[in-house]
């Protein structure tokens, strides 16, 4: 969300060209690609919400650098070149158009939580969202279903609502479960959405498929009124022991998989 009276907005306005890349480094046009690949992706399958959400990457190098999305532009109109870049100062070092307050205060603080996290993603989409609406046992996500099982160990709640992320210091509480829980890779937001984080383009959009299929699993079994079949302690363990094994790998193939599919619509009009 927005709030056009509070709204930071950096432009290229009064930067020199000389400190705007033209086409940066081929790391960096790869990373691009790959994020705009999973705006177009996550529209796709109905993760978005209006032109609100935002998804950042943290640029290889020794400074603080983030490609995040402008407000105002449609996921499935995401390109390579619509990203912005920024520093963790929020300002904005190439790209035109404007950062939401809530993006950069979200990211910044939960790129900083997690080093190791060099994606963030945010999104309201449906059944995840469900969740942070719950109450007691209903907004935790079971280990009824296989799918659940990868997440095992990997997610924290933040039970409060704190208003909109519009002050360093909401983004900062928000993170710190991250600062607490280092394994942590899935935050619910209580009465808002999810924070998914993850060591690259592919692991982050694949944690953010999956959770968006678990979440929508444990409603549709809650909708039947009857218990839920948990799965036994021992057999969690051992499943999300297979599930990280080769999680890499499936990442990797669902993503290029995915890509595959996308550039053959006929509107998708950047190649990877």
């Amino acid at each position: 969300m927005t709030n056009t009276d509070t709204q930071s907005t950096y432009s290229n306005a009064g930067v020199p060209d000389a400190e705007l890349p033209e086409n940066g480094s081929d790391d960096e046009q790869q990373d691009r690609r790959s994020l705009a690949c999973a705006f177009q992706l996550a529209e796709r399958f109905g993760f978005h919400e209006g032109i609100c959400n935002h998804f950042s990457l943290r640029l290889n190098g020794s400074s603080e650098r983030y490609l995040i999305n402008p407000y105002g532009v449609h996921w499935s109109l995401m390109r390579p070149d619509t990203l912005l870049m920024i520093d963790g100062e929020g300002q904005l070092l190439a790209g035109d158009g404007c950062v939401e307050d809530t993006a950069r205060f979200i990211h910044v603080a939960a790129h900083r939580a997690n080093p190791r996290h060099k994606v963030v993603l945010h999104t309201h989409m449906p059944y995840a969202t469900t969740l942070t609406m719950l109450d007691g046992a209903s907004a935790r996500l079971s280990m009824a279903h296989q799918t659940a099982i990868r997440f095992h160990g990997r997610i924290a709640y933040e039970n409060k609502f704190g208003g909109l992320a519009q002050s360093i210091e909401e983004g900062d509480r928000m993170a710190k479960n991250a600062e607490k829980s280092p394994q942590t890779d899935i935050l619910f937001l209580a009465n808002h959405g999810v924070v998914v984080s993850g060591s690259s383009v592919a692991m982050a959009f694949d944690d953010l498929y999956y959770l968006e299929r678990a979440c929508r699993q444990h409603v549709l079994a809650l909708q039947t009124g009857a218990p839920l079949k948990l799965i036994p302690d021992n057999i969690v363990q051992l499943t999300s022991q297979q599930f990280h094994r080769d999680m890499p790998e499936f990442a990797e193939q669902h993503f290029s998989a995915l890509r595959k599919v996308l550039q053959r619509s006929p509107e998708h009009n950047f190649t990877f």
